[in-house]
């Protein structure tokens, strides 16, 4: 049993067109996928559009979550985009945090952790307290990646998502067939940050089926 709350398909960066991204993720035990492909206001309505034509896959494989990943957009404009992402049909919102491999806008975090539209934060790397404090008053999941490079900060993000009661969820960020986690993978990505078997088994198997429970 699986659900991955964070894919990339050709819409952005991924290397698979949507069934195909879909399938394999079944075939590895997934029982939904939410495809999240990166947007800005350039290409949100493309995006968008074509992602929530892949629900239809929900009817022979695993269920589909049409969403995006809000993406080096500035922070002040972030609440916009995510409101628009949902207007088009967009059900999952996750923004691209403050990961130390590149160089997102200072405020990324707050302004998703303080927004309760959105879903995830995604590898938000060195996150604050104050931050991750905002993500837990405004039921805004924070993630523990198993991407490379985003995934260095894994430790202290768990670290500051416990001390405030934060939600988790382990999620692939998969661009790619081989970057899709079967359950053992992404139970062993949430120990490697220093979740316990409690705290791991909850990320992996309660919140994120609770999270898109009415989805």
């Amino acid at each position: 049993m699986r659900v991955d709350l964070h894919s990339h398909t050709v819409f952005s960066d991924g290397e698979l067109i949507p069934a195909e991204l879909v399938r394999r993720a079944m075939f590895l035990g997934h029982d939904a996928i939410a495809i999240t492909d990166h947007v800005d206001m350039t290409n949100l309505e493309y995006v968008v559009t074509n992602l929530v034509k892949a629900t239809e896959l929900s009817d022979d494989y695993i269920k589909v979550i049409p969403g995006v990943e809000i993406t080096h957009v500035p922070p002040s404009k972030i609440a916009r985009i995510a409101t628009e992402a949902r207007k088009l049909g967009a059900e999952w919102i996750v923004v691209h945090g403050e990961t130390v491999a590149e160089p997102v806008a200072e405020g990324t975090n707050l302004a998703a952790a303080e927004n309760p539209d959105i879903d995830i934060l995604a590898h938000p790397g060195l996150i604050t307290e104050e931050e991750a404090q905002a993500a837990a008053d405004n039921d805004v999941i924070i993630e523990i990646t198993g991407r490379m490079w985003h995934n260095i900060t894994n430790g202290h993000v768990a670290c500051m998502a416990r001390r405030v009661g934060a939600k988790m969820v382990i999620d692939s960020d998969a661009h790619a067939p081989e970057n899709l986690m079967t359950e053992e993978m992404a139970m062993k990505v949430a120990l490697g940050a220093g979740l316990t078997k409690e705290e791991a088994h909850k990320a992996i198997r309660v919140t994120p089926y609770e999270a898109i429970r009415n989805l």
